[in-house]
Protein backbone atom coordinates (compact mmCIF):
# COMPACT_ATOMS: atom_id res chain seq x y z
CA UNK A 1 0.00 0.00 0.00
CA UNK A 2 1.25 3.49 -0.80
CA UNK A 3 2.65 4.95 2.45
CA UNK A 4 1.58 8.46 1.39
CA UNK A 5 -2.09 7.42 1.21
CA UNK A 6 -2.84 8.11 4.93
CA UNK A 7 -1.17 11.53 4.65
CA UNK A 8 -3.18 12.34 1.53
CA UNK A 9 -6.37 11.31 3.31
CA UNK A 10 -5.47 13.56 6.25
CA UNK A 11 -4.87 16.50 3.91
CA UNK A 12 -8.19 15.88 2.17
CA UNK A 13 -9.96 15.77 5.55
CA UNK A 14 -8.42 19.09 6.53
CA UNK A 15 -9.40 20.59 3.16
CA UNK A 16 -12.96 19.33 3.65
CA UNK A 17 -13.11 20.94 7.08
CA UNK A 18 -11.89 24.25 5.64
CA UNK A 19 -14.50 24.12 2.88
CA UNK A 20 -17.29 23.35 5.34
CA UNK A 21 -16.18 26.26 7.51
CA UNK A 22 -16.42 28.63 4.53
CA UNK A 23 -19.96 27.36 3.94
CA UNK A 24 -20.74 27.88 7.63
CA UNK A 25 -19.41 31.45 7.48
CA UNK A 26 -21.53 32.18 4.42
CA UNK A 27 -24.62 30.63 5.99
CA UNK A 28 -24.16 32.47 9.29
CA UNK A 29 -23.67 35.83 7.56
CA UNK A 30 -26.76 35.28 5.42
CA UNK A 31 -28.87 34.22 8.41
CA UNK A 32 -27.75 37.04 10.71
CA UNK A 33 -28.19 39.79 8.11
CA UNK A 34 -31.46 38.30 6.88
CA UNK A 35 -32.98 38.07 10.35
CA UNK A 36 -31.73 41.52 11.29
CA UNK A 37 -32.79 43.32 8.11
CA UNK A 38 -35.72 41.32 6.76
CA UNK A 39 -37.50 40.34 9.96
CA UNK A 40 -36.61 43.37 12.06
CA UNK A 41 -35.01 41.32 14.84
CA UNK A 42 -32.40 43.44 16.57
CA UNK A 43 -29.20 41.44 16.92
CA UNK A 44 -25.85 42.52 18.39
CA UNK A 45 -24.18 42.68 14.98
CA UNK A 46 -20.73 43.80 16.11
CA UNK A 47 -19.91 40.88 18.45
CA UNK A 48 -21.62 38.38 16.13
CA UNK A 49 -19.73 39.57 13.05
CA UNK A 50 -16.53 39.60 15.10
CA UNK A 51 -17.15 35.96 16.03
CA UNK A 52 -17.61 35.07 12.37
CA UNK A 53 -14.39 36.96 11.68
CA UNK A 54 -12.59 34.53 14.00
CA UNK A 55 -13.67 31.65 11.73
CA UNK A 56 -12.46 33.54 8.66
CA UNK A 57 -9.06 34.20 10.26
CA UNK A 58 -8.82 30.52 11.29
CA UNK A 59 -9.49 29.37 7.74
CA UNK A 60 -6.96 31.78 6.30
CA UNK A 61 -4.39 30.63 8.86
CA UNK A 62 -5.00 26.98 7.98
CA UNK A 63 -4.66 27.54 4.23
CA UNK A 64 -0.83 27.30 4.03
CA UNK A 65 -0.70 24.65 6.76
CA UNK A 66 -2.79 22.13 4.85
CA UNK A 67 -0.54 22.54 1.79
CA UNK A 68 2.60 21.71 3.75
CA UNK A 69 1.66 18.83 6.05
CA UNK A 70 -1.31 16.64 6.96
CA UNK A 71 -3.44 17.50 9.97
CA UNK A 72 -3.10 15.39 13.09
CA UNK A 73 -6.01 14.34 15.28
CA UNK A 74 -5.15 17.13 17.74
CA UNK A 75 -5.17 19.76 14.99
CA UNK A 76 -8.55 18.65 13.62
CA UNK A 77 -9.94 18.53 17.18
CA UNK A 78 -8.65 22.03 17.86
CA UNK A 79 -10.33 23.33 14.69
CA UNK A 80 -13.65 21.74 15.64
CA UNK A 81 -13.38 23.14 19.17
CA UNK A 82 -12.98 26.65 17.71
CA UNK A 83 -16.08 26.01 15.58
CA UNK A 84 -18.03 24.87 18.67
CA UNK A 85 -16.86 27.88 20.66
CA UNK A 86 -17.85 30.34 17.92
CA UNK A 87 -21.23 28.66 17.49
CA UNK A 88 -21.77 28.84 21.25
CA UNK A 89 -20.98 32.56 21.28
CA UNK A 90 -23.38 33.19 18.36
CA UNK A 91 -26.13 31.20 20.08
CA UNK A 92 -25.49 32.98 23.39
CA UNK A 93 -26.01 36.33 21.64
CA UNK A 94 -29.20 35.19 19.90
CA UNK A 95 -31.44 33.43 22.39
CA UNK A 96 -29.35 30.48 23.58
CA UNK A 97 -31.12 27.11 23.62
CA UNK A 98 -34.30 28.72 22.26
CA UNK A 99 -32.53 29.46 18.99
CA UNK A 100 -33.53 26.79 16.42
CA UNK A 101 -29.98 26.80 15.01
CA UNK A 102 -28.73 25.10 18.18
CA UNK A 103 -29.12 21.82 16.28
CA UNK A 104 -25.97 22.82 14.33
CA UNK A 105 -24.01 21.33 17.23
CA UNK A 106 -24.93 17.97 15.74
CA UNK A 107 -22.98 18.82 12.59
CA UNK A 108 -19.81 19.25 14.67
CA UNK A 109 -20.46 15.89 16.34
CA UNK A 110 -20.90 14.13 12.98
CA UNK A 111 -17.68 15.69 11.64
CA UNK A 112 -15.87 14.62 14.78
CA UNK A 113 -17.14 11.05 14.52
CA UNK A 114 -15.83 10.83 10.95
CA UNK A 115 -12.55 12.75 11.25
CA UNK A 116 -11.42 12.20 14.83
CA UNK A 117 -10.27 9.30 16.96
CA UNK A 118 -12.91 7.65 19.12
CA UNK A 119 -11.89 9.34 22.38
CA UNK A 120 -11.86 12.78 20.79
CA UNK A 121 -15.29 12.16 19.26
CA UNK A 122 -16.78 11.37 22.68
CA UNK A 123 -15.10 14.46 24.15
CA UNK A 124 -16.85 16.55 21.49
CA UNK A 125 -20.21 14.99 22.45
CA UNK A 126 -19.68 15.87 26.12
CA UNK A 127 -18.57 19.41 25.29
CA UNK A 128 -21.48 20.22 22.97
CA UNK A 129 -23.98 18.64 25.36
CA UNK A 130 -22.61 20.77 28.21
CA UNK A 131 -22.72 23.88 25.99
CA UNK A 132 -26.35 23.11 25.10
CA UNK A 133 -27.28 22.82 28.80
CA UNK A 134 -25.39 26.02 29.66
CA UNK A 135 -27.13 27.96 26.89
CA UNK A 136 -30.49 26.87 28.30
CA UNK A 137 -29.60 28.60 31.55
CA UNK A 138 -27.36 31.48 30.47
CA UNK A 139 -27.92 33.48 27.30
CA UNK A 140 -28.79 36.93 26.03
CA UNK A 141 -32.58 37.17 25.65
CA UNK A 142 -33.70 37.66 22.10
CA UNK A 143 -36.49 40.18 21.65
CA UNK A 144 -38.74 39.11 18.77
CA UNK A 145 -41.52 41.05 17.04
CA UNK A 146 -44.99 40.20 18.32
CA UNK A 147 -45.92 37.98 15.33
CA UNK A 148 -42.75 35.91 15.84
CA UNK A 149 -42.65 35.81 19.63
CA UNK A 150 -42.92 32.46 21.38
CA UNK A 151 -42.06 30.95 24.73
CA UNK A 152 -40.47 27.54 25.39
CA UNK A 153 -41.16 25.92 28.74
CA UNK A 154 -38.44 24.49 30.97
CA UNK A 155 -39.54 20.85 30.48
CA UNK A 156 -39.54 21.35 26.71
CA UNK A 157 -35.99 22.73 26.79
CA UNK A 158 -34.91 19.79 28.96
CA UNK A 159 -36.49 17.36 26.48
CA UNK A 160 -34.80 19.22 23.66
CA UNK A 161 -31.41 18.88 25.41
CA UNK A 162 -32.01 15.21 26.19
CA UNK A 163 -32.99 14.56 22.58
CA UNK A 164 -29.81 16.23 21.36
CA UNK A 165 -27.57 14.34 23.78
CA UNK A 166 -29.18 11.01 22.89
CA UNK A 167 -28.92 11.69 19.16
CA UNK A 168 -25.28 12.78 19.41
CA UNK A 169 -24.43 9.67 21.45
CA UNK A 170 -26.05 7.34 18.94
CA UNK A 171 -24.41 9.13 16.02
CA UNK A 172 -20.93 8.78 17.49
CA UNK A 173 -21.58 5.19 18.57
CA UNK A 174 -22.61 4.01 15.14
CA UNK A 175 -20.54 6.30 12.92
CA UNK A 176 -17.30 5.39 14.72
CA UNK A 177 -18.15 1.69 14.39
CA UNK A 178 -18.91 2.09 10.69
CA UNK A 179 -15.67 4.04 10.20
CA UNK A 180 -13.73 1.31 12.02
CA UNK A 181 -15.36 -1.37 9.85
CA UNK A 182 -14.43 0.60 6.74
CA UNK A 183 -10.83 0.93 7.93
CA UNK A 184 -10.69 -2.83 8.61
CA UNK A 185 -12.13 -3.50 5.16
CA UNK A 186 -9.57 -1.19 3.54
CA UNK A 187 -6.76 -2.90 5.44
CA UNK A 188 -8.04 -6.31 4.34
CA UNK A 189 -8.31 -5.17 0.73
CA UNK A 190 -4.78 -3.75 0.90
CA UNK A 191 -3.55 -7.09 2.25
CA UNK A 192 -5.31 -8.97 -0.55
CA UNK A 193 -3.90 -6.61 -3.16
CA UNK A 194 -0.42 -7.12 -1.71
CA UNK A 195 -0.87 -10.89 -1.78
CA UNK A 196 -2.15 -10.77 -5.36
CA UNK A 197 0.87 -8.68 -6.37
CA UNK A 198 3.21 -11.19 -4.71
CA UNK A 199 1.50 -14.10 -6.42
CA UNK A 200 1.69 -12.31 -9.76
CA UNK A 201 5.39 -11.76 -9.10
CA UNK A 202 5.76 -15.49 -8.38
CA UNK A 203 4.04 -16.34 -11.67
CA UNK A 204 6.36 -14.03 -13.62
CA UNK A 205 9.37 -15.39 -11.80
CA UNK A 206 8.20 -18.97 -12.43
CA UNK A 207 7.74 -18.32 -16.13
CA UNK A 208 11.20 -16.77 -16.32
CA UNK A 209 12.77 -19.62 -14.35
CA UNK A 210 11.05 -22.37 -16.33
CA UNK A 211 12.00 -20.68 -19.62
CA UNK A 212 15.62 -20.41 -18.49
CA UNK A 213 15.53 -24.04 -17.33
CA UNK A 214 14.33 -25.19 -20.75
CA UNK A 215 17.05 -23.17 -22.46
CA UNK A 216 19.74 -24.53 -20.12
CA UNK A 217 18.67 -28.15 -20.59
CA UNK A 218 20.19 -28.55 -24.06
CA UNK A 219 23.66 -27.11 -23.35
CA UNK A 220 23.86 -29.05 -20.09
CA UNK A 221 23.00 -32.26 -21.92
CA UNK A 222 25.66 -31.47 -24.53
CA UNK A 223 28.22 -30.80 -21.80
CA UNK A 224 27.32 -34.06 -20.09
CA UNK A 225 27.86 -36.03 -23.33
CA UNK A 226 31.13 -34.21 -24.06
CA UNK A 227 32.46 -34.86 -20.55
CA UNK A 228 31.52 -38.50 -20.88
CA UNK A 229 33.52 -38.70 -24.09
CA UNK A 230 36.46 -36.94 -22.46
CA UNK A 231 36.45 -39.34 -19.54
CA UNK A 232 36.53 -42.30 -21.93
CA UNK A 233 39.50 -40.83 -23.80
CA UNK A 234 42.70 -42.84 -23.22
CA UNK A 235 44.91 -39.76 -22.77
CA UNK A 236 42.70 -38.35 -20.02
CA UNK A 237 42.41 -41.70 -18.27
CA UNK A 238 46.20 -41.93 -18.12
CA UNK A 239 46.44 -38.48 -16.48
CA UNK A 240 45.06 -38.67 -12.88
CA UNK A 241 44.79 -34.88 -12.56
CA UNK A 242 42.78 -34.45 -15.77
CA UNK A 243 40.65 -37.46 -14.91
CA UNK A 244 39.84 -35.98 -11.50
CA UNK A 245 38.99 -32.59 -13.05
CA UNK A 246 36.65 -34.21 -15.58
CA UNK A 247 34.98 -36.11 -12.74
CA UNK A 248 34.49 -32.86 -10.82
CA UNK A 249 33.01 -31.19 -13.91
CA UNK A 250 30.64 -34.11 -14.41
CA UNK A 251 29.53 -33.78 -10.79
CA UNK A 252 28.87 -30.06 -11.15
CA UNK A 253 27.00 -30.54 -14.45
CA UNK A 254 24.88 -33.23 -12.80
CA UNK A 255 24.16 -30.80 -9.96
CA UNK A 256 23.15 -28.11 -12.46
CA UNK A 257 20.85 -30.59 -14.20
CA UNK A 258 19.29 -31.47 -10.84
CA UNK A 259 18.70 -27.79 -10.10
CA UNK A 260 17.11 -27.27 -13.54
CA UNK A 261 14.92 -30.33 -12.99
CA UNK A 262 13.91 -28.92 -9.62
CA UNK A 263 12.94 -25.59 -11.18
CA UNK A 264 10.79 -27.33 -13.77
CA UNK A 265 9.23 -29.51 -11.10
CA UNK A 266 8.41 -26.49 -8.93
CA UNK A 267 6.90 -24.78 -11.99
CA UNK A 268 4.53 -27.74 -12.36
CA UNK A 269 6.11 -29.17 -15.50
CA UNK A 270 6.54 -32.90 -15.98
CA UNK A 271 10.18 -33.92 -16.03
CA UNK A 272 9.69 -37.67 -16.28
CA UNK A 273 10.22 -38.17 -12.53
CA UNK A 274 7.48 -39.66 -10.39
CA UNK A 275 6.89 -38.28 -6.87
CA UNK A 276 9.45 -39.89 -4.62
CA UNK A 277 8.26 -41.96 -1.68
CA UNK A 278 10.76 -41.67 1.12
CA UNK A 279 11.01 -41.01 4.84
CA UNK A 280 11.46 -37.75 6.66
CA UNK A 281 14.96 -38.57 7.92
CA UNK A 282 16.11 -39.80 4.51
CA UNK A 283 14.65 -36.71 2.83
CA UNK A 284 16.43 -34.25 5.14
CA UNK A 285 19.65 -36.25 5.22
CA UNK A 286 19.72 -36.34 1.41
CA UNK A 287 19.36 -32.55 1.26
CA UNK A 288 22.29 -32.09 3.63
CA UNK A 289 24.51 -34.64 1.85
CA UNK A 290 24.04 -32.97 -1.52
CA UNK A 291 24.59 -29.47 -0.13
CA UNK A 292 28.17 -28.25 -0.86
CA UNK A 293 28.84 -26.98 2.70
CA UNK A 294 27.38 -29.98 4.52
CA UNK A 295 30.35 -30.11 6.91
CA UNK A 296 28.97 -27.02 8.69
CA UNK A 297 25.48 -28.53 9.27
CA UNK A 298 24.44 -30.53 12.32
CA UNK A 299 21.18 -32.49 12.07
CA UNK A 300 19.11 -32.59 15.27
CA UNK A 301 16.38 -35.14 14.52
CA UNK A 302 13.84 -35.11 17.37
CA UNK A 303 11.00 -37.09 15.78
CA UNK A 304 10.46 -40.41 17.64
CA UNK A 305 9.97 -42.40 14.42
CA UNK A 306 11.05 -42.03 10.79
CA UNK A 307 7.84 -40.77 9.17
CA UNK A 308 7.01 -41.93 5.63
CA UNK A 309 6.43 -38.92 3.35
CA UNK A 310 6.26 -37.86 -0.28
CA UNK A 311 9.37 -35.79 -0.96
CA UNK A 312 8.32 -32.24 -1.83
CA UNK A 313 11.09 -30.80 -3.98
CA UNK A 314 9.84 -27.25 -3.49
CA UNK A 315 10.14 -27.67 0.28
CA UNK A 316 13.59 -29.15 -0.20
CA UNK A 317 14.68 -26.15 -2.27
CA UNK A 318 13.30 -23.83 0.43
CA UNK A 319 15.43 -25.58 3.07
CA UNK A 320 18.51 -25.38 0.84
CA UNK A 321 17.86 -21.65 0.32
CA UNK A 322 17.85 -21.13 4.09
CA UNK A 323 21.15 -23.01 4.43
CA UNK A 324 22.63 -20.85 1.65
CA UNK A 325 21.38 -17.71 3.38
CA UNK A 326 23.02 -18.77 6.64
CA UNK A 327 26.40 -19.18 4.93
CA UNK A 328 26.04 -15.82 3.17
CA UNK A 329 25.32 -14.27 6.59
CA UNK A 330 28.75 -15.41 7.78
CA UNK A 331 27.67 -18.54 9.65
CA UNK A 332 30.23 -21.26 10.33
CA UNK A 333 27.87 -23.56 12.24
CA UNK A 334 24.29 -24.41 11.30
CA UNK A 335 21.90 -26.62 13.22
CA UNK A 336 18.92 -28.10 11.39
CA UNK A 337 16.42 -29.32 14.00
CA UNK A 338 13.42 -31.49 13.05
CA UNK A 339 10.51 -31.93 15.46
CA UNK A 340 6.74 -32.49 15.44
CA UNK A 341 4.01 -30.95 17.57
CA UNK A 342 0.30 -31.73 17.18
CA UNK A 343 0.54 -32.98 13.58
CA UNK A 344 2.78 -30.06 12.57
CA UNK A 345 6.33 -30.58 11.33
CA UNK A 346 8.80 -27.92 12.48
CA UNK A 347 12.12 -27.48 10.66
CA UNK A 348 14.39 -25.04 12.48
CA UNK A 349 17.52 -23.60 10.82
CA UNK A 350 19.69 -21.94 13.47
CA UNK A 351 23.06 -20.36 12.66
CA UNK A 352 25.79 -18.29 14.31
CA UNK A 353 25.97 -15.67 11.56
CA UNK A 354 25.29 -11.94 11.54
CA UNK A 355 21.53 -12.25 12.02
CA UNK A 356 18.82 -10.18 10.39
CA UNK A 357 18.82 -6.36 10.36
CA UNK A 358 15.70 -5.06 12.08
CA UNK A 359 14.33 -3.55 8.86
CA UNK A 360 14.49 -6.96 7.13
CA UNK A 361 13.16 -8.89 10.11
CA UNK A 362 9.99 -6.77 10.11
CA UNK A 363 9.34 -7.59 6.43
CA UNK A 364 10.13 -11.30 6.35
CA UNK A 365 8.53 -12.98 3.35
CA UNK A 366 8.43 -9.93 1.08
CA UNK A 367 10.34 -10.03 -2.22
CA UNK A 368 13.70 -8.28 -2.59
CA UNK A 369 13.86 -7.77 1.16
CA UNK A 370 17.63 -8.08 1.59
CA UNK A 371 20.77 -6.21 2.55
CA UNK A 372 24.40 -6.26 1.52
CA UNK A 373 25.18 -8.47 4.48
CA UNK A 374 22.57 -11.00 3.43
CA UNK A 375 22.56 -11.01 -0.36
CA UNK A 376 19.72 -13.15 -1.67
CA UNK A 377 18.25 -13.63 1.79
CA UNK A 378 15.13 -11.66 0.92
CA UNK A 379 14.32 -13.71 -2.18
CA UNK A 380 15.14 -17.00 -0.47
CA UNK A 381 12.82 -16.23 2.42
CA UNK A 382 10.21 -14.95 -0.02
CA UNK A 383 10.26 -18.28 -1.87
CA UNK A 384 10.21 -20.23 1.40
CA UNK A 385 7.27 -18.15 2.60
CA UNK A 386 5.25 -18.90 -0.53
CA UNK A 387 6.17 -22.59 -0.57
CA UNK A 388 5.03 -22.92 3.03
CA UNK A 389 1.86 -20.93 2.32
CA UNK A 390 1.05 -23.35 -0.54
CA UNK A 391 1.51 -26.30 1.82
CA UNK A 392 -0.64 -24.64 4.48
CA UNK A 393 2.30 -23.76 6.72
CA UNK A 394 4.16 -20.65 7.83
CA UNK A 395 7.64 -19.16 8.22
CA UNK A 396 8.92 -17.55 11.40
CA UNK A 397 12.24 -15.76 11.84
CA UNK A 398 14.06 -14.15 14.75
CA UNK A 399 17.51 -13.09 15.89
CA UNK A 400 19.16 -15.03 18.68
CA UNK A 401 20.67 -13.52 21.81
CA UNK A 402 24.31 -12.78 21.20
CA UNK A 403 24.68 -13.66 17.51
CA UNK A 404 22.95 -15.59 14.79
CA UNK A 405 19.39 -16.11 13.67
CA UNK A 406 16.75 -18.81 13.56
CA UNK A 407 14.21 -19.50 10.82
CA UNK A 408 11.45 -22.01 11.55
CA UNK A 409 9.36 -23.66 8.83
CA UNK A 410 6.10 -25.15 10.07
CA UNK A 411 4.33 -27.61 7.76
CA UNK A 412 1.17 -29.67 8.43
CA UNK A 413 2.19 -33.34 8.31
CA UNK A 414 -0.84 -34.09 6.13
CA UNK A 415 0.73 -31.95 3.35
CA UNK A 416 3.65 -34.42 3.15
CA UNK A 417 1.91 -37.62 4.19
CA UNK A 418 1.67 -40.61 1.86
CA UNK A 419 -1.81 -41.35 0.55
CA UNK A 420 -3.15 -44.69 1.66
CA UNK A 421 -2.83 -46.85 -1.43
CA UNK A 422 -2.96 -50.18 0.33
CA UNK A 423 -5.33 -52.49 -1.56
CA UNK A 424 -5.32 -55.19 1.05
CA UNK A 425 -2.86 -57.47 -0.68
Amino acid sequence: MNPSAPEDAARRNLLLLVQLRWLAVLGQLTTILGVHLAFGVRLPLVPMLATIGVLVVLNLAMFPARALRPASNAQVLAGLLVDVLCLTVLLYLSGGATNPFISLYLLQVVLGAVLLETGSSWALVLLTSAAFALLALVHRPLTLPVPLASTLSGPFLFALWFNYTLTATLVVQFVTRIARNLRDRDARLAELRQRAAEEEHIVRMGLLASGAAHELGTPLASLSVALGDWRADAKIRRDPQLSAEVTDMQTEVARCKAIVAGILFAAGEVTGEAPERTTLRRFVTGLIEHWPRNDSVTLDYRVPSDLPIVADRALGQAIVNLLDNAIEAGASRIRLAISTTEDVLALSVRDNGNGFPDAILQRIGQPYNSSKLRQGAGLGLFLAHNVLRTLGGAVEACNLDGAGAEVVLRVPLRALALEDTDTGE
